[in-house]
């Protein structure tokens, strides 16, 4: 199993949830299938890369390191991807994001109300892939419990969206409360793919207890990384400008992580309220950042997170040479490759 070999077979799991309609109410899919990428601006069919699909790949390889096949858990897969399509085209709302990958959002090329309809559309048609569970051989049963499961990650990745709009503007967050907000807003739902991955193999309980922790820590390690990335990722690599993070004002955890504990945490605040800062003062607050030591304390708050990831996997015991234990290997490797990362 590998992601390049998966993420057709996915994408077309995620085509046939999409219901045959009338042609009168044809344009509310077809703005979707633009968010997806499958369509242009004109709405007419297009091709684009689907990106690493990481979430349904996880879904599968959970799966079968779980001792199932991975080929049951398609439609849960498919479902996981369009839940993480559905809160990007929310998210751009809540952001006023004119962009995403390069091409306008769904919203700002067609309003705020049908930006708002197509992602509630995509919110229904990922319960709907998920019930196709049944049509896998899946028990009805288990399908229900996926089902559950599946809406209760949802509530969660909504308590994050709510404390990210809460701390908008707020310097007086805690490392605890980013880390909080960023567990419920990106770790859930990859913890969440991992777990019911586990379920619709029928693992026991510790092992999707394992498989969920597995994903939780993986992805607060991954958003940590990833705030590192953001501030001192080399321009070259990343594609983003240097300091990007800063010139954003973004409120990420090594600021956070300053503005609690550096002795300079006033003029730190003082920078961030005074407006999109020039390149002065990014370079202050780099050496702000700096003093506080943000870089290491975040790069051992990742490692910490990814030892905890590696433990829980080291639970799941397949034997010697089994898919089950390839999968088990692959997952290792995924979390193994995001340690350090550059992009």
């Amino acid at each position: 199993m590998t992601i390049t070999d998966n993420r057709l077979t996915i994408q077309s799991a995620m085509r046939a949830t999409f219901p045959q309609v009338e042609e009168r109410v044809a344009r509310f899919y077809q703005m979707q299938e633009y968010h997806l990428g499958w369509r242009d601006q004109t709405l007419a069919p297009a091709a684009s890369d689907p990106g690493k699909l990481i979430r349904p790949q996880l879904v599968l390889l959970a799966c079968q390191a779980a001792g199932g096949d991975p080929a049951m858990a398609m439609p849960l897969a498919a479902g996981i991807q369009l839940l993480h399509d559905f809160t990007l085209i929310h998210d751009d709302i809540e952001d006023d994001s004119a962009t995403r990958r390069g091409r306008p959002t769904l919203w700002s090329l067609w309003g705020l109300a049908q930006g708002i309809n197509a992602g509630d559309g995509m919110f229904v048609i990922a319960h709907l892939a998920i019930h196709r569970l049944s049509a896998m051989g899946v028990p009805a049963e288990c399908t229900l419990n996926v089902l559950r499961r599946f809406d209760e990650t949802i509530l969660r990745v909504c308590e994050g969206q709510f404390l990210d709009i809460s701390f908008e503007g707020n310097l007086n967050i805690t490392p605890d409360d980013y880390l909080a907000m960023i567990e419920r807003k990106t770790a859930v739902l990859i913890a969440g793919a991992c777990e019911l991955g586990a379920l619709v193999a029928g693992a026991p309980a510790n092992a999707v207890a394992a498989l969920a922790t597995f994903g939780l820590s993986m992805g607060l390690a991954f958003q940590i990384e990833d705030d590192i990335l953001g501030i001192w990722g080399a321009p070259e690599v990343t594609g983003k400008p240097r300091a990007a993070d800063l010139y954003r004002r973004k409120v990420s955890l090594p600021v956070v992580h300053a503005l609690a504990c550096a002795a300079e945490r006033d003029e730190l605040a003082r920078l961030y309220r005074a407006g999109d800062p020039d390149d002065a003062a990014v370079e202050r607050c780099l050496a702000i950042l700096d003093s506080a030591d943000a870089r290491a304390y975040c790069a051992q708050a990742a490692q910490a997170h990814h030892r905890a990831a590696f433990a829980a996997l080291a639970q799941l015991t397949p034997p010697a040479d089994s898919p089950a234990a390839a999968a088990v290997t692959h997952l290792h490797a995924l979390a193994t490759s995001l340690i350090g990362r550059n992009t």
